[in-house]
């Protein structure tokens, strides 16, 4: 800077002194013509000597000015980006706090603010809109107002524990609007960092809350109609099982008496199986419910899918002679062990084995078997095919639907509920395996199922070689003592009607309390307690027997016509050793007596 004043100093003196020559030249030789008088030397002299501090302070004076005047300009221009800045932080801050209105009029949810001791700060103006209150007003009620009750403690309960590490929680609560509507509000709460308050967005959800409340009555009403279906199941297979077991149960012992004549035995015949059919028709109803509510679980076993074919046939083997049908089996190569639900799929194909002998006149029956597969599983096939009168071919789909058959000529001509089929596929389904069925309309059909099963290993592929024992009567002779607790004269009868061959001595019991008195008095080899009974039933009687025993366990059997797992299940829960469904199926009781009377059977 000193450097920069001396130059300009140097330079406005030289300018001077030129300036002063000139003026002295100008003056003494043009002016006066006096060239004596012109000193240049002197002139410089005194210029240089005048004009170098002059030019000195003048220059320090300008390069100071300068300074300031660029400092002024810069102090300026910061001023007036500062206020630039200002106008625009301004401008935004204006656009900010419209938009914040824009939203705050608009919102839909409100907004408000809270202090760390519950008092409101701030609302958005559209609590108007969804309680009524204008601003001012709501600003001025307590926080409880219009609040039920009990919801405001759960909202107290709330806030009461919130952290801002906890994040936004909600809670749902009814309030009443200023007109007396009620409503239903969701508020979610977050607590603010460092400031002790909370923020609230609030929103009616009355609509949604409604729809909650309407699904949860339509499941509660569906779950009472599954209920009073299930209860109704429950009655009606019940009442008709009861008859079923006096009407099936006679004709067996009328089968087996040798004083009838040859009419008088057809007779019993037709009234036995008419009597089979509609049990056929009670359990395909009671199996299909079932089904649909999915109360069916599967129970793999080993079984040898041949002898399944053979005892599957058997069962269907006296209707095809009568009609002059061949049965044939043809299992291909050895089929060997495998794990699955032999009994139902046993089911599935006696279904397709009664349609088919049903619905053919003349020709044959043929069930063919296939495995498909050399590791540990295979898929199993199973087929039946007839020569019967077929389907059309856009009636063969629906056939595996319920209800479902080929025209009402069919359901007319050869009966059935349309159920079997529809069973049969959703066992199948069940099983994870695949069902069909073709046909040519006068030529015949097939019908087959596909399911993915495991092979047995090689003690479980013998046992299911094994030939199954074959109980017969005489194993229970013995003198067995029996006591029979059962409400319905007729029953009673048949029971003793059915074991009179036998060496059985039965005492009997009108009801549960009969059937107590009788069981504390002792000395029975076997108690058979029916369920549905007056005075008192056969679970509370069980259970007083249980808790009275002191010393053996006399073994109990449910004999009902309670058939449903759970029934079967709650007679075993009371104390009850086993279950014989009614009708009563005499070989079956027979079975069941043994395996409780014989010491290597018996359970204590």
């Amino acid at each position: 800077m000193t450097r920069a004043k001396i130059t300009r100093a140097l330079t406005l003196t030289g300018l001077v002194a030129a300036g002063a020559l000139l003026v002295d030249y100008l003056l003494n030789i043009v002016v006066l013509d006096a060239p004596q008088t012109f000193s240049p030397v002197s002139t410089l002299a005194i210029a240089v000597v005048v004009g170098l501090p002059l030019s000195y302070l003048l220059s320090s004076r300008h390069v100071d000015l300068a300074l300031a005047r660029n400092v002024l300009v810069e102090t300026l221009a910061d001023r007036e980006r500062a206020v630039t800045e200002a106008q625009e932080a301004l401008t935004r801050f204006q656009a900010s706090e419209d938009l914040y209105r824009l939203l705050a009029d608009n919102l839909s949810d409100t907004v408000s603010l809270w202090n760390g001791d519950g008092v409101r700060l701030f609302s958005s103006p559209s609590i108007e809109r969804l309680l009524g209150y204008s601003l001012a007003e709501y600003m001025a009620l307590p926080p409880d107002h219009g609040v039920n009750p009990d919801d405001y403690r759960n909202i107290i309960a709330l806030v009461s524990t919130l952290t801002h590490e906890d994040g936004p929680r909600s809670v749902e609560y009814r309030r009443t609007r200023r007109d007396g509507t009620q409503l239903w509000l969701e508020s979610t709460y977050t607590a603010l960092p460092d400031r002790g308050g909370l923020i609230s967005a609030t929103r009616d959800i009355t609509g949604r809350k409604t729809l909650e409340l309407e699904l949860v009555a339509a499941v509660e009403q569906a779950q009472q109609a599954v209920t009073a279906k299930s209860d109704f199941l429950a009655n009606m297979t019940h009442e008709l099982r009861t008859p079923l077991n006096a009407i099936i149960g006679f004709s067996e012992v009328l089968q087996r008496s040798r004083g009838l004549s040859g009419r008088d035995a057809r007779h019993v015949e037709l009234i036995q199986a008419a009597s089979m059919t509609l049990l056929g028709v009670v359990n395909e109803v009671l199996d299909f419910s079932r089904l649909e509510a999915g109360g069916v679980d599967l129970d793999p076993q080993p079984f040898d899918p041949a002898v399944l074919a053979e005892e599957a046939c058997a069962l269907v083997e006296d209707q095809a002679t009568a009609k002059n049908l061949r049965l044939v089996v043809a299992p291909g190569p050895a089929p060997r062990p495998m794990v699955g639900d032999a009994p139902r799929l046993s089911r599935v194909l006696l279904n397709f084995l009664s349609n088919a002998v049903k619905f053919t006149r003349e020709g044959q029956v043929v069930v063919r078997l296939a495995q498909r597969g050399d590791g540990e599983t295979a898929t199993l096939r199973m087929e039946v095919t007839d020569t019967g009168i077929g389907i059309p071919p856009d009636q063969i789909e629906g056939v595996f639907e319920r209800f479902a058959q080929a025209d009402a000529a069919v359901s007319r001509r050869f009966g059935g509920t349309g159920l079997g089929l529809a069973i049969s596929k959703r066992l199948i389904d069940k099983m994870g395996g695949a069902i069909g069925a073709e046909s040519r309309l006068g030529h015949g059909s097939t019908f087959w199922f596909e399911v993915p099963l495991a092979f047995a290993d090689d003690r479980d592929a013998q046992a299911a070689r094994a030939p199954r024992p074959i109980l017969s009567a005489p194993e229970l002779e013995g003198a067995l003592r029996v006591l029979l607790v059962e409400d319905n004269v007729v029953n009673r009868e048949l029971v003793c009607a059915m074991l009179e061959p036998f060496d059985i001595v039965i005492e009997t019991a009108r009801d549960g309390v009969e059937g107590v008195e009788a069981a504390q008095r002792g000395g029975y080899d076997l108690i058979l307690m029916d369920v549905q009974m007056p005075v008192m039933d056969g679970l509370t009687a069980t259970r007083r027997i249980r808790a009275a025993e002191a010393g053996a366990r006399t073994p109990i059997i449910a004999m009902t016509a309670n058939v449903l797992p759970d029934q079967i299940a709650g007679c075993l829960a009371a104390g009850m050793d086993d279950h014989v469904g009614k009708p009563i199926d005499l070989y079956d009781l027979l079975r069941t007596v043994a395996r409780w009377t014989e010491p290597e059977g018996a359970e204590s």
